[in-house]
């Protein structure tokens, strides 16, 4: 069997509700086409893990982050800028 693909996130909320296979009346509204998640986490497909919010390198794709950041979080994906004048 394979391994766990792990799939990371900053919201502990949603880590909560996709880990727990309880229903809960507050989410009660939530479409089943998007318990999804919560199906491949309890067929072992994902497991899933907290990151802070000031150290997830995928605001890197979907927040204006200053200069610092952006070099910390380039530097973690791996991405490197290149020139096109070289």
């Amino acid at each position: 069997m394979l391994a766990p693909i792990p799939l990371i996130g900053d919201n502990q909320g949603s880590i909560f509700l996709a880990s727990n296979p309880v229903q809960e009346k507050r989410i009660k509204h939530i479409d089943l086409r998007y318990h999804f998640i919560r199906s491949t986490v309890q067929d072992k497909v994902i497991e899933l893990f907290f990151i802070e919010g000031t150290n997830n390198p995928a605001d890197l794709f979907t927040k204006n982050l200053g200069h610092i950041k952006f070099k910390k979080f380039r530097e973690l994906l791996g991405l490197e800028f290149y020139s096109s004048s070289t």
